[in-house]
């Protein structure tokens, strides 16, 4: 199967999920998946040079035509956030790096993309992502986050190309 390589990214400090698929809306294909952990006792930056290798290695293997990250608003837990945040901005620098761009989805449009609706739960979004790439072995909640992501941006992927078609022709976006 050829069609667009796409990286999902479950951004975190302590997990870092990760899925690879191929394809396009009508039919994806499972490459990888994989969720990153680093050691609360490891300095931060120890923390974040391993995220920043391990996603640029990922990068580099599959060279994907495009990353889909998980774009969370933390409002109650500041600390958490600033965290995610860290790992959000590594994520970021590695794309650039490598030349790929990003593409940042919300919670409800991931939930809307994969199950359907946006008040879908985490169990439905998980049966629904092993069930559209047929991978039938259970993986950590943050490698399946990512392979959400992922065939987020498959649907979107084509809307998107149809908008930036019409702004380069100097027609207004939809």
């Amino acid at each position: 199967m050829t069609g667009m390589i796409v990286l999902g990214i479950d951004p975190g400090l302590a997990n870092l999920g990760l899925g690879l698929i191929e394809g396009d809306i009508r039919k994806a294909r499972h490459l990888h998946h994989v969720c990153l952990t680093t050691q609360s006792a490891w300095i931060m930056p120890r923390r974040l040079a391993y995220l920043h290798e391990e996603v640029t290695r990922l990068l580099g293997e599959y060279q994907p035509d495009a990353v889909a990250i998980e774009d969370q608003i933390l409002r109650r837990q500041a600390d958490v956030a600033f965290k995610v945040g860290q790992a959000f901005g590594v994520v970021q620098l590695a794309c650039a790096q490598a030349g790929v761009p990003v593409h940042s989805y919300g919670p409800m449009q991931v939930k809307q993309a994969v199950v359907g609706t946006g008040r879908a739960d985490k169990e439905q979004v998980i049966y629904m992502v092993k069930a559209t790439l047929g991978v039938r072995e259970l993986f950590n909640n943050h490698a399946a986050d990512a392979l959400a992501l992922a065939l987020t941006h498959l649907a979107h992927a084509p809307m998107q190309g149809r908008t930036l078609a019409g702004a380069a022709a100097g027609r207004p976006r939809a």
